[in-house]
């Protein structure tokens, strides 16, 4: 897995948080990213947060990060996080910064697994996109939209789908699969090269909404085992 491969169209690089929220998609660009190279030990603010045991996923209020007793990188760290907040906040956008422990999965994931390990889109009713940046651990993956077929469109999937749904293959099952979110996962073709949207970037990915005027970014939450964080702000 790689980052930026020379070959990816639907990649922007823009060197400025300015760029990052000025700048249009269109063409075949519907992926925007930030590079990064950030200052600072997240592993450390990982570290004298710990596990939360009760829940996987937990929100870092500002509160409670300036209060860790952190190191002078642990407090660049902090501080970093919280800029990026407030940058995204003066935006009238409402990120959040989580510490993950883990994810939940589907428990009955049946033809088409809906959690945030599937290859997926974000979509929304109106004009919307998706800011995310991982700080530590494993970082969030990209599909190009070449590369990736609807689930709902594999044979063997779709004709197990429609045995429960019961119905036939019409405007009411198609419906079917849109209450369900079966239509915003998607499948690796067999040569598809995922790639790393890496630590520390900022990235701005384009979301399926009526009117959209580029395809949405495909992308995941990476594989994840016991006993590995990650930071991540999203909006």
């Amino acid at each position: 897995m790689s980052l930026f491969p020379t070959d990816n169209p639907h990649v922007r690089r823009v060197n400025s948080f300015h760029e990052l929220v000025t700048a249009r998609f269109a063409g075949n660009v519907n992926a925007i990213c930030w590079e990064r190279t950030l200052a600072g030990d997240y592993a450390e603010i990982i570290a004298q947060l710990g596990v939360n045991e009760r829940e996987a996923i937990v929100t870092l209020e500002a509160e409670r990060l300036q209060a860790l007793p952190a190191s002078a990188a642990g407090r660049v760290a902090v501080e970093q996080m919280l800029t990026d907040l407030q940058l995204l906040r003066d935006q009238a956008l409402e990120p959040v910064l989580n510490c993950i422990h883990g994810y939940p999965r589907d428990e009955e994931p049946g033809p088409v697994p809906t959690d945030v390990f599937s290859f997926h889109v974000d979509s929304a009713p109106v004009e919307a996109d998706t800011f995310l940046c991982t700080y530590f651990g494993p970082a969030s993956e990209g599909l190009r939209n070449e590369e990736a077929r609807h689930r709902v469109d594999v044979p063997e999937t779709r004709a197990a789908l429609l045995a429960r749904f019961g119905g036939e293959d019409n405007d009411a099952f198609r419906t079917h699969l849109q209450e369900h979110c079966y239509d915003l996962h998607y499948v690796p073709t067999p040569s598809a090269r995922p790639y790393s949207f890496g630590l520390g970037n900022l990235w701005r990915i384009a979301v399926a909404y009526p009117g959209s005027p580029v395809p949405p970014c495909v992308h995941r939450a990476p594989a994840t085992v016991p006993g590995e964080s990650r930071l991540l702000l999203i909006s």
